[in-house]
């Protein structure tokens, strides 16, 4: 529970609603029976249809992989401004390394100011003679890594219980929408992943305005969310309410974003979420954002449009949904492209 005195208090005028999100034991689903893996999904299910965020407990993760990754962060994000501005995310044509406070606006409208936050970008990292780096696809290639050492393999050691997590999900979600378990793994040959550890120092008496992440749905398909003691992430409620997503031990937060609500034409929910740090110390957490292969094709899936209906939107790939979401949010990609 997160301790009393580091309680995220609502703004003026705004109600806090209790935490009411579910908790999903996925410790059956890889080696369960199949009622087990589908009791699982009908779960994942209940939670995807309503708020679209869940607790998953039981996860596969182990801990000194998460703590490793966690000492990593705080060690790069305590670096003198000058040594992180070596792998500035400007410097990188397919959109990897360091951002600062500012850096990102995920409500750019209403904080034009942009995030106080800063964090990294760590995607699959592929050389010059990968394929799709040869063909010039966008958002693939070479990450930026910090000169310190250890940190590289201590973030891909991550990255990988990460991604290999996510494909255990995905298959759960097939269960969850009625389509056979292994429906999704022909599109997650080279998963379009991201990592992005996040550091949200503490927002100044006189900057109270900033918001540390703006209120935002997530681009893609979904998010693995690790937190530390520090709480901050709130989700908006259908009610209109601002409700608290407080740490829970050896849990992670689970959601989904636009990319899977826009392949499922809205039977998931994407839901708005933001992120504010009202406690005196800093925060840091570890978001890795999970895609399938550039190509997909997001008309809705099987089952997920009515005979005779129409899908609620425009044709788009994976890739190409997710470059019109990152342009929005990152200033610097509007400038150079």
């Amino acid at each position: 529970m997160l301790p009393t005195n580091l309680r995220i208090w609502p703004r003026a005028g705004e109600h806090m609603a209790e935490p009411t999100l579910p908790v999903i034991d996925f410790g059956a689903f890889s080696g369960g029976t199949d009622e087990a893996c589908q009791k699982t999904a009908d779960q994942i299910d209940h939670a995807c249809r309503e708020s679209g965020f869940f607790y998953l407990a039981n996860h596969g993760i182990a801990t000194d992989i998460i703590a490793d990754a966690f000492d990593a962060a705080a060690q790069f994000f305590a670096l003198p401004q000058a040594e992180k501005n070596r792998i500035a995310i400007e410097n990188s044509p397919c959109h990897r390394g360091w951002f600062a406070l500012g850096g990102e606006a995920l409500d750019h409208r209403a904080h034009p100011e942009g995030d106080y936050k800063e964090g990294i970008k760590i995607g699959q990292d592929l050389g010059a003679d990968h394929p799709r780096v040869k063909a010039g696809l966008a958002l693939h290639g070479p990450n930026q890594w910090p000169d310190i050492e250890g940190w590289q393999p201590t973030m891909q050691r991550y990255f990988g219980a990460c991604e290999t997590l996510s494909r255990q999900l995905m298959q759960a979600f097939a269960l969850a929408l009625g389509l056979e378990r292994q429906f999704f793994d022909a599109w997650l040959k080279l998963p379009m992943a991201t990592l992005g550890p996040l550091y949200y120092p503490p927002v100044p008496t006189d900057a109270r305005a900033r918001i540390s992440a703006g209120a935002h749905t997530d681009f893609g398909c979904l998010t693995l969310l690790a937190q530390q003691h520090i709480g901050g992430l709130q989700i908006l409620t259908r009610d209109n309410e601002w409700c608290d997503v407080p740490p829970r031990e050896n849990m992670l937060v689970v959601n989904i974003g636009d990319m899977l609500a826009r392949w499922t034409n809205d039977r998931y929910a994407s839901t708005r979420h933001r992120v504010v740090n009202k406690s005196n110390e800093a925060r840091l957490s570890l978001a890795f954002f999970f895609d399938p292969d550039p190509d997909v094709d997001l008309s809705p899936l099987p089952g997920c449009l009515s005979p005779g209906g129409e899908p609620k939107y425009p044709p788009a790939t994976s890739l190409s949904h997710l470059i019109d979401k990152i342009g929005e949010s990152f200033s610097y990609r509007n400038e150079t492209e």
